[in-house]
């Protein structure tokens, strides 16, 4: 596997600057692409799944944060305080105080329940600057992140649930986990003491794995310092582990926030909060991409989906039409024109692209293209509007594969 950080910028996917800071890239234009439709992905599975999106703010009164734990239990990783007007804010270092606070901003029914609360949101983290490392270590962090609330008998089915979202997103980015891991608790401070709370989360978590019938190694000291979680640990091109997506059962948040719902009996209730990431953080997520596909992504994630190569000037017109068509449809397009070169040598040069569609002689008289798939593939001309609705139908479906034999 390659290094994303070479490769990633040899694609001009992204970048950083001084100027910017260490830990801090931009997306580039190839980059933001791949970043869109992975966000676009996440958000209509999980509008799918029952999911309602918000948007909260990236900075907290550090009185949140005391309130919820981070300040007493991850105070070093966060970045130092700012005052305002003789209050000290903080650059929020998790999004579960902020959705924690829009539960509790309504009176809410078990008729609700289960409440699923969903944003792609900013975090950050006070890195070292010798951990920061290309996209997999960052200071600013684009979470997909989402917090269930839901009864003590909802939480097994939400977490399973959790977990069948996370192997249908790895089989439409054709990507594998290289295991599962139940992050728990180790010895020290960092974490919340209340034995009762660790075991009942424990339990609900285990049930989950054993439903879906994954195999998963208990490891001590990696949990979160409120609850156990199950992460999804894959690797990079050095071989070194890390997490791309996580599951967690939470009971000491309910309570540190007062969470409640009234039940069927017409009394208060605490809710459990099942918190969830299916990608994880987009900048790993994207890390991972590259240097598992080497620049080669699943079609509907490409940069760039299709290119049009004409094979004279006198199929110009051809291309720019069908190029147009492309994006009305939605598509990613380019067109290569022969004054960049020689037919081969653009098909070289787009051998990224999942489907270069040449127009020839022939293809402008009749009104289609030869399309020639990534894989090396060459499909006999087809029609252009039966060419552009196939490859639109397996991009819609998130599809792995490159073209629908059938």
């Amino acid at each position: 596997m390659p290094d994303h950080r070479g490769l990633g910028r040899a694609l001009h996917l992204f970048d950083t600057d001084p100027l910017i800071g260490a830990g801090l890239p931009f997306w580039l234009p190839d980059g933001a692409a791949v970043r869109h439709a992975l966000e676009d992905y996440i958000r209509a599975a999980e509008r799918r799944a029952g999911y309602h999106h918000v948007y909260s703010p990236v900075l907290g009164k550090r009185e949140l944060y005391e309130l919820s734990g981070h300040w007493e239990h991850y105070r070093d990783e966060m970045f130092p305080p700012m005052d305002l007007g003789g209050e000290q804010v903080v650059l929020r270092p998790s999004l579960c105080p902020h959705h924690a606070l829009l539960f509790r901003s309504r009176a809410h029914s078990y008729r609700e329940l289960p409440l699923r609360i969903a944003e792609l949101g900013g975090m950050y983290r006070s890195e070292l600057s010798g951990v920061l490392g290309g996209l997999t270590r960052v200071r600013g962090i684009q979470l997909n992140d989402a917090h269930i609330f839901c009864t003590l008998d909802q939480a097994a089915d939400e977490v399973a649930a959790a977990l069948a979202m996370i192997a249908d997103a790895y089989a439409a980015l054709d990507i594998r986990a290289a295991r599962y891991r139940l992050s728990l608790p180790g010895r020290g401070g960092k974490y919340v003491a209340a034995p009762g709370l660790w075991e009942r989360s424990t339990a609900v978590l285990t049930a989950a794995l054993d439903e879906r019938g994954l195999r998963y190694d208990a490891v001590d000291g990696e949990a979160a310092f409120y609850g156990p979680k199950i992460d999804v640990q894959v690797r990079d091109s050095a071989g070194r582990e890390a997490t791309l997506s996580t599951v967690q059962v939470d009971f000491h948040q309910p309570e540190r926030f007062d969470l409640r719902y009234t039940g069927a009996d017409g009394v208060a209730h605490r809710p459990v909060m099942v918190h969830r990431s299916i990608i994880g953080s987009i900048e790993r997520a994207v890390a991972h991409l590259i240097e598992c596909h080497g620049g080669r992504f699943p079609a509907w994630l490409a940069p760039t989906q299709v290119v049009v190569l004409p094979v004279t000037e006198a199929q110009h017109c051809a291309a720019a039409r069908f190029e147009r068509r492309c994006r009305e449809s939605g598509l990613r397009v380019a067109v290569a024109p022969p004054d960049r070169g020689s037919l081969a040598a653009r098909i070289r040069e787009h051998r990224l692209a999942p489907y270069q569609a040449i127009i020839g002689a022939a293809e402008f008289t009749a009104d289609r293209v030869a399309l020639r798939l990534r894989d090396g593939r060459r499909l006999d001309p087809l029609p252009a509007a039966e060419a552009l609705d196939r490859i639109a139908a397996l991009l819609a479906a998130h599809s792995a594969a490159l073209w629908d034999d059938c």
